[in-house]
């Protein structure tokens, strides 16, 4: 019998913050110190690997350039700029 990881190790905490902007680091520090204290009941670990696996994509998009324009530019709702998720995933608005 194999045993499943606890995490997979691009979900290791250290890891996130060495890639999350520092402007980001308090709120994940006090979100994953929440999550790691409510982690003691055992039907809750799964919520901490999920908030693990959130802060690490979030982090990912956050660290690339390009996220802070196309943030801009959602905000400024300039939507030649993007293209729709219909025609990025065909079908994508009859599987929600």
């Amino acid at each position: 019998m194999t045993a499943e990881p606890l995490h997979h190790a691009e979900d290791d905490p250290a890891g996130i913050l060495r890639v999350l902007p520092e402007r980001w680091h308090e709120q994940f520090l006090s979100e994953y110190h929440s999550a790691l204290d409510a982690a003691h009941e055992v039907w809750r670990f799964q919520q901490l690997r999920e908030l693990l696996r959130v802060w690490r994509l979030h982090a990912t998009a956050v660290s690339n350039p390009d996220f802070a324009r196309a943030e801009q530019a959602v905000r400024e709702n300039r939507r030649d700029e993007f293209v729709s998720m219909e025609d990025a995933f065909p079908g994508w608005a009859g599987h929600r």
